[in-house]
């Protein structure tokens, strides 16, 4: 699959846990865009040339939404963008609701909004042919984890096996934490690596994460 423009992506890694925020830039107008405030802005801002836009908001666990208020003190006119659940959060910021299946535009950057409920109620992948942002409900090698009482595993196996897993094989994900032992990976290579995105239904889901738990190795 061909991206629909020209665009750059480069990454920062950080923050709380091997935390990522993106920085994309948009090769024809030379416009801006952030994928969540997990990094401080002092190690972006030698890679910013145009002030930017928005600011995708993958969720709002804390961890990756930690310096917003840097990015927006840097950037006074910056626009977040996120869930509508995510509304309360974000009051008296410059905020805007994505709904699910949602297309957006900012400038010649196409970008599509798929809710992904499961790892925390306000989850979002955000696809920009040919990679998807998929924040922390898919990682390299598995999927997020099931850790408070705003996650749902049944919500969470919707999400990776309804919205995600059936896109194209050849997407690239753009993960929220660097978990794996590479930072990016196609879908059709991730379900090879990883026993959780081949579960046979819910149940055998549910059996593969408890497994999975048993197993982990901490900060992975």
């Amino acid at each position: 699959m061909n991206a629909e423009t020209d665009f750059s992506i480069r990454r920062f890694i950080g923050g709380f846990d091997k935390n990522l925020t993106y920085l994309i830039t948009c090769n024809k107008t030379r416009v801006q865009v952030l994928v969540d405030a997990a990094i401080p802005i002092s190690h972006i801002l030698p890679f910013i040339f145009n002030d930017p836009v928005a600011i995708l908001v993958t969720h709002t666990h804390k961890d990756h939404i930690n310096y917003i208020n840097e990015y927006i003190k840097c950037f006074p006119d910056i626009t977040i963008l996120g869930h509508p659940k995510s509304t309360p959060i974000f009051k008296k910021k410059k905020f805007k609701i994505i709904n699910s299946e949602q297309n957006f535009k900012i400038e010649e950057l196409l970008f599509s909004a798929i809710h992904t409920p499961g790892h925390y109620f306000d989850s979002i992948c955000y696809l920009l042919k040919p990679v998807l942002f998929t924040g922390d409900t898919l990682f390299v090698g598995r999927t997020g984890r099931i850790k408070n009482e705003n996650s749902d595993i049944e919500e969470l196996y919707n999400s990776i096996y309804k919205k995600i897993l059936t896109l194209p094989d050849h997407l690239r994900i753009y993960p929220g934490h660097d978990y794996g032992n590479k930072i990016t990976i196609q879908i059709k290579e991730n379900k090879k690596i990883s026993p959780l995105l081949r579960a046979k239904n819910l149940e055998d889901f549910i059996k593969k994460m408890k497994d999975y738990e048993l197993k982990r190795i901490p900060n992975t």
